[in-house]
């Protein structure tokens, strides 16, 4: 059987994939995307908790995929799969990736995110440096891609919005609680600015794609009217239409291959379903399959040529992973002691809160010093029945049952409301945070899994705990109850980050600032990998931003080879 010859193979689907899946479609190139989840479309989604969040139908089984993790217990590191801790580090093996299931409160980088070492200067125990571009290079990738995918909301000055090229969001705002009324009053009264947060979501129809019905459940859920600006529904289905993309679903690569020492000839797959191998072959190779994945699939793909790992001659593959710093809290609206707004609206299901606050993000205080901060969004509680209906149902270490069970459940969900907040902050890159591959660990298809060692730096709880106090304050403010904060070095599993660091210097760094591999001409890594540091927002629209950027470089790569 004759093999088919793609101009561009493209490993994982999500945002970044998408994103370059697009913009070579679009540009007259053949492309197939590897995908090891099935296609799910909209009527194939549902809201069912214990589907989607308790048994994991969109991730794979921890006993035939798993991943290690290496944490420091009593001072030792202690190595533990996730078949035994039971954490999950996957995030959606669907088409559209992770990016299906995202809350979508997006913001852009600032620009002094883009060189953290040359405005803060180094710091003890971190391994921080520069981006080898600026905000200047990706602004209109961020301008392109609220426009694409699909970005609502509403742009305000404050001293730390990134710059615009236009002067607004092409979509307005999602529709928004009154208990904005409390958050916004209680914001001002201590001088703090309350933005309306940018949010991945539609506020009116686009194209093939309906607004956003309020169903209650964003985070976690798949969207049922294409609201949600998923690589899916915003990139994959146009880029489909074109008839110049091959959707390979139930495909998962197991390693790339190559003849010589600067080409990949082609990707070795597994059939997930089937389990027979077959190879994909092509002009360029683009990994985009979440930061720890890629760094993995790289290092399983070692031959004579690349003997520590696919285009790893600095030997940073792996290295600086990072993930987001911060935590969460929240705090309880009741309704005998609610003022100024009525329950009913409390209430009032589906509706955001649409509140950010940027004031933190850089730090001048008096008390604490200078230093760089963070952001935060907030939202209600998640709107998961069973989640909630466990909450909190100890009294004096002992387990509530029987009626006095049900009274404290309708109590939560009829006569109080939680608000939460959630803090973002630089999770800075050292030296104990990485991912390797482990020889002794293999996946189901035989592959070793990825190890990660986790460590955040001292200076990301700093910042997490300082900001959590200003919340606090805010919900006090609000009149809220029973108010708390947690911050942890423990990562999030859903902002995964670096692993191939993007640079000018091949000693250094494992791509150039085009995210092509300095060792391998024909490879590129479009996902989060490239970031040398995360900034103190979620990573998304710059995943999106960067893809598009590299994506128009690539396009002009094959565009030159075809002369």
């Amino acid at each position: 059987m004759k093999q088919t010859y793609y101009d561009a193979v493209i490993i994982g689907s999500g945002a970044s994939g998408g994103a370059v899946a697009y913009t070579l479609t679009k540009a007259g190139f053949n492309v197939a995307v590897i995908e090891k989840g099935r296609l799910m479309k909209r009527e194939d989604f549902s809201k069912d908790e214990l589907a989607y969040c308790r048994r994991d139908i969109v991730t794979p089984n921890l006993f035939e995929e798993y991943h290690v993790i290496e944490e420091k217990v009593d001072g030792k590191w202690e190595a533990t799969p996730t078949y035994d801790s039971g954490i999950s580090f996957w995030n959606g093996n669907i088409v559209g990736g992770s990016s299906n299931f995202m809350s979508g409160m997006l913001h852009r980088l600032h620009p002094d995110d883009f060189r953290l070492k040359s405005k803060y200067g180094p710091i003890e125990d971190a391994n921080v440096v520069d981006w080898p571009i600026s905000y200047e290079d990706l602004e209109p990738y961020y301008t392109l891609a609220e426009e694409l995918v699909g970005i609502s909301g509403h742009y305000e000055p404050h001293p730390y919005e990134p710059p615009r090229s236009t002067p607004n969001f092409t979509q307005p705002p999602t529709k928004e609680n009154a208990v904005v009324t409390l958050l916004d009053k209680s914001c001002k009264a201590l001088g703090v600015t309350p933005l309306v947060t940018p949010r991945a979501v539609l506020s009116k129809d686009k194209g093939h794609r309906h607004a956003c019905y309020y169903s209650n459940f964003c985070g976690s859920y798949g969207c049922s009217s294409g609201a949600k600006s998923s690589s899916r529904e915003a990139l994959l289905y146009p880029a489909l239409a074109t008839g110049r993309l091959t959707l390979l679903t139930n495909t998962h690569v197991k390693y790339l291959h190559s003849n010589s020492k600067d080409q990949v000839s082609h990707a070795v797959a597994v059939d997930t379903i089937t389990g027979k191998e077959k190879t994909i072959h092509g002009r360029l190779f683009i990994v985009a399959a979440q930061a720890h994945e890629s760094a993995r699939l790289l290092l399983n793909s070692a031959n004579k040529y690349h003997p520590n790992g696919l285009a790893n001659s600095s030997s940073e593959l792996g290295k600086n992973l990072i993930f987001s710093g911060g935590g969460s809290g929240q705090g309880e609206l009741h309704k005998e002691s609610l003022k100024e707004i009525s329950f009913d609206a409390l209430m009032q299901p589906g509706y955001f809160i649409n509140r950010s606050i940027l004031d933190w993000y850089f730090i001048d205080d008096w008390w604490h010093g200078k230093f760089k901060g963070g952001s935060v969004e907030w939202m209600f509680e998640h709107q998961n029945i069973i989640s909630r209906a466990r909450k909190n149902n100890y009294e004096d270490g002992r387990l509530v049952w029987g009626k006095a069970l049900g009274e404290r459940v309708v109590e939560r969900f009829t006569n109080q409301k939680s608000i939460r907040f959630e803090i973002f902050n630089d999770w800075l890159p050292n030296d104990n945070c990485y991912v390797t591959i482990d020889p002794k660990h293999k996946d189901k298809y035989g592959m070793p899994v990825g190890k990660l060692r986790i460590n955040g730096h001292p200076q990301d709880l700093k910042v997490g705990n300082y900001i959590a106090k200003k919340c606090e304050a805010i919900l006090e403010g609000m009149g809220a109850k029973n108010i708390y904060s947690s911050v942890s070095s423990a990562p999030a599993q859903n902002l995964v980050a670096g692993g191939c660091r993007f640079g000018d210097d091949p000693k250094t760094s494992v791509l150039n600032r085009y995210c092509q591999a300095h060792d391998v001409p024909n490879l590129f890594v479009a996902d989060a990998s490239f970031m040398p540091t995360g900034g103190s927002v979620a990573y998304t629209w710059t995943i999106y931003a960067n893809a598009l950027r590299i994506a128009d470089h690539i396009v002009d790569v094959l565009k030159k080879e075809q002369v």
